[in-house]
């Protein structure tokens, strides 16, 4: 038996990479999914975005465990295709127990010198989209009087970063929502909880932005981003971390293991909180 059975979860960027493990970790436990991905670019975002052909392997993957999955391409930063995704997901799956609110993006630039297209995109994304999402879901957990929501923050929802003031200001500002929904929701037996990842290998660390941060200078590679992920972390042998591990820390969040725990935001970060910069001398 698995640790949800007979549960509902809505995955949002459920395309690839973090909301994909996502996606997979919870039907394995034995959930049936409501995947949701853009399947669009959008422009301010300097790496692919999720597509329409990533949503169907996703969906793919997770009938392959045997599980339903109602795939829908929505933008989270439309309200009305949310909700959409909530009423197709009840009208074939019968219920909605979790939220996982994944779907987030990330850009590079100097907070002055950052457009006002780029810091809305991220705002509206990383933060509102979140919201939305969230809104789109309560009425139902509300109603049922039981839920758990899970929101993706980061390590930058806890510190600062240099050079993207914008996505900093997103992730500190949904650990104050989330506990913000955390107790308003306490009275309906709904919980929620926030993630913060640390570095992370998914197509948002994969390319050559993020290359040349983790490098230092331009012209960045791959083993920039490998040999910048151990710096990052404090734990011995964790270099850029799989996206299994926040989808496993996800798990035991919206797992009756945790029925106590609403209103924390979890680091999964392999103590790189714990140091006051970069790991300098990073243990092999």
């Amino acid at each position: 038996m698995g640790r949800l059975d007979g549960k509902v979860a809505l995955v949002t960027g459920a395309g690839r990479g973090q909301g994909r493990a996502h996606a997979l970790t919870l039907a394995r436990e034995g959930a049936d999914v409501v995947a949701v991905e853009i399947g669009a670019q959008i422009d301010t975002v300097g790496y692919p975005m999720g597509t329409p052909e990533d949503l169907a392997e996703t969906a793919r993957l997770v009938e392959e465990l045997d599980r339903r999955v109602v795939a829908v391409q929505a933008d989270v930063r439309d309200q009305a295709a949310l909700d959409g995704a909530v009423e197709q997901g009840l009208a074939e799956l019968g219920r909605l127990d979790i939220l996982i609110a994944n779907a987030g993006i990330w850009s590079l630039a100097p907070f002055w010198e950052m457009s006002e297209p780029q810091w809305n995109d991220m705002v509206d994304v990383n933060l509102t989209g979140v919201w939305k999402s969230a809104k789109a879901v309560a009425p139902h957990m509300i109603e049922r009087g039981s839920g758990a929501i899970v929101m993706t923050s980061s390590v930058n929802g806890l510190e600062p970063g240099a050079n993207y003031a914008h996505y900093i200001a997103a992730k500190h500002a949904v650990i104050g929502l989330m506990r913000s929904v955390a107790l308003e929701l306490a009275p309906h037996g709904v919980r929620c909880n926030a993630v913060c990842p640390g570095a992370i290998d998914t197509g948002m660390t994969n390319w050559q932005g993020a290359y040349d941060m983790f490098a230092g200078h331009e012209g960045g590679s791959r083993e920039d981003l490998e040999r910048g992920g151990r710096g990052f972390h404090a734990l011995k042998g964790a270099g850029i971390l799989s996206p299994q591990v926040i989808a496993d820390a996800a798990l035991w969040l919206v797992s009756d293991e945790a029925a106590a725990v609403t209103g924390v935001a979890v680091p999964v970060d392999a103590g790189h909180l714990l140091m006051p910069g970069i790991n300098a001398a990073p243990v092999e």
